[in-house]
């Protein structure tokens, strides 16, 4: 499973999902508000939050189609601890 900053940083592009709900790793981000111009703001967010750069080929709908997606691509993209 994912971070607290992770599920913060997410929740905070996705308007339409309720406080209460859980975000789960099938969650569809784009049923819940997560646009273009959110998708871009994200994507630096992350980038930013976790000192990483996604590669050319992690730049698709797919990458943010849910948050298990998302992870797993983030999580490729972090140094081994």
């Amino acid at each position: 499973m994912w971070d607290s900053t992770f599920d913060e940083t997410l929740r905070s592009f996705l308007p339409f999902l309720p406080a209460d709900e859980a975000l789960t790793a099938e969650t569809p981000l784009r049923e819940y508000g997560l646009d273009s111009l959110a998708t871009v703001e994200l994507l630096a967010t992350l980038e930013q939050s976790y000192d990483v750069r996604f590669e050319d080929d992690a730049l698709n709908l797919e990458t943010f189609e849910n948050p298990g997606r998302l992870w797993a691509t983030l999580s490729g993209l972090q140094p081994a601890s």
